[in-house]
């Protein structure tokens, strides 16, 4: 329950500190000289909500009772359900089935990028670390 809350609190802190940075940006370079509340409000919120849901959602592969398949299934599926559910209700992704159909492959080719990487880095790893435990004297 620590670890939950202390990632929660670092995940919605993540999250608003992505949201003025990218508002910053868009003023800066998008020579705005002013924003729309409601959108700044809505978007910033969407920003803290997917910085608490990607910090958290990693517990899964903290179980150790659950094998990296189920614990992969869990995290993928969470994810997906849950920043679908909120880029469709705020409006980060258009309506329409194609849409959504774009949306579910482009973010499972990115998940699966991202899953490849972790798992090669964490792989390599502990070869590192087998290595060296096999040079003690």
């Amino acid at each position: 329950m620590k670890t939950f809350l202390f990632r929660s609190v670092v995940g919605i802190f993540f999250g608003g500190f992505l949201a003025v940075l990218l508002t910053f940006a868009f003023i800066f370079f998008g020579d705005l000289s002013t924003i729309d509340s409601r959108g700044f409000v809505t978007n910033s919120l969407g920003s803290i909500i997917c910085g608490w849901l990607f910090t958290v959602t990693p517990l899964y592969f903290e179980i150790p009772s659950l094998s990296l398949p189920k614990q992969t299934a869990l995290h993928f599926f969470t994810v997906m359900i849950g920043y679908g559910v909120l880029a469709y209700g705020i409006g980060w992704m258009p309506t329409g089935l194609s849409n959504v159909l774009i949306f579910g492959a482009m973010t499972l080719v990115v998940y699966a990028i991202f899953w490849v990487a972790f798992y090669l880095y964490f792989r390599n790893e502990s070869k590192k670390m087998n290595d060296d435990l096999q040079h003690i004297q």
